[in-house]
């Protein structure tokens, strides 16, 4: 008995071996051939746009290319996902070794075990990558596109300015200014929170704030105490208050991030400041969610590109490589639509980043248990 147990674990481990590798270079592939399509769809006719028109130098261009390369590579993981099953599948179903598998008593839902932690596994590798490089990358290609190409000056106002302050490793301090006028030093509805030992212990919040001879003054404001009980109490009222902090307008203007560039944490805080102050936060939790939602689409789509190409028939790389873009062009319409819904008020937040998801996963379910009937 425990030899067959012994034989039976080492068939499985091979399987998953085989299975493996036969999606490596299929997902190599996919990655390299969506992003050339990318950049040569839009990324190639917008340089050579800023060459005639601009006159951009081939140093800011080469510069530009590389700021952008990492966002296009991490939108084609999704993609390549679905290329690398739909093909390793189709291969495996068009050398009847699919049905040999399952002749063998071997389910599919077993056979695509490897598909699913492969695609787990880059989830988290391309959730990684969007929330590390993307960010830093893309606020580069933002100023050089401001300031080198256009020849831009910096920003009058800056809305929704962020700013937080720690120590070892320890929030100290987050400050919070809806506007910011970089020119006069003028701030309005500015909130500030500060924690002790990583709890809120008190907060401020400020009509208007003023940078006058080197120094940040708040007006018209109030300071509450913050129990550990999480009860609110209003300490005092004052008309004019300094605010330590050791940057100038234009610093804490740069200093600041949108949504888009901040990470999970500072968005989370984000979005309690703005409950705070009363605000809509529909589309910054949208945002967050999509920051999973996006990367989990790996996982999804390698589960349909498996299924569909389990299929009983024969095709090339290019027609797997065509039935990929067609089924990612319906992914990002159902997404952009969804996506649409949400900013207008008409899908919860939450549902409007993951609906695409779900409708893909179910699409994969059935394709899945199709593929199972048909062993």
């Amino acid at each position: 008995m425990n030899n067959n147990f012994f034989d039976t674990y080492l068939k499985f481990r091979a399987l998953d071996r085989f299975i493996f590798v036969e999606l490596v270079g299929p997902f190599f592939f996919g990655l390299m051939a969506f992003t050339i399509i990318m950049v040569a769809g839009g990324l190639l006719f917008r340089i050579a746009d800023l060459i005639i028109k601009n006159g951009v130098s081939l140093g800011i261009v080469i510069r530009l290319f590389l700021y952008y390369l990492p966002k296009m590579a991490a939108a084609a993981i999704p993609m390549s996902c679905l290329l690398a099953a739909l093909l390793g599948f189709n291969k495996l179903s068009a050398n009847s070794e699919l049905v040999a598998l399952k002749s063998s008593g071997i389910s599919f839902n077993r056979i695509i075990r490897p598909v699913i932690i492969l695609a787990f596994l880059v989830s988290i590798g391309a959730f990684f990558i969007n929330e590390t490089l993307v960010p830093v990358s893309e606020r580069a290609a933002a100023n050089v596109m401001a300031y080198e190409v256009y020849k831009q000056s910096p920003p009058v106002f800056k809305e929704k300015v962020f700013l937080k302050e720690e120590s070892g490793g320890s929030l100290k301090r987050v400050i919070y200014v809806n506007r910011m006028d970089i020119k006069d030093g003028m701030m309005s509805d500015v909130v500030v929170q500060e924690f002790e030992n990583g709890l809120l212990s008190r907060l401020v919040s400020a009509e208007k704030g003023e940078w006058i001879d080197g120094s940040w003054w708040l007006e018209e404001g109030k300071v509450f105490e913050i129990t550990k009980e999480n009860d609110v109490s209003l300490l005092f009222t004052f008309d004019k208050q300094a605010l330590q902090l050791n940057l100038n307008p234009e610093e804490a203007a740069r200093s600041s991030r949108t949504p888009d560039e901040m990470t999970l944490n500072e968005l989370f805080r984000e979005i309690e400041m703005m409950k705070q102050k009363g605000m809509d936060v529909s589309k910054i939790v949208m945002i967050m969610n999509l920051r999973f939602s996006v990367p989990w689409a790996c996982l999804v789509l390698a589960i349909v590109g498996a299924a569909v190409g389990s299929r009983p028939q024969r095709s090339s790389s290019g027609m797997g490589l065509g039935l990929s873009v067609i089924i990612v062009f319906v992914y990002y319409i159902i997404l952009s639509f969804t996506q649409s819904l949400g900013d207008a008020g008409y899908l919860h937040p939450v549902f409007a980043a993951w609906i695409a998801n779900i409708v893909f996963l179910i699409i994969g379910a059935g394709l899945t248990l199709r593929a199972n009937r048909l062993g």
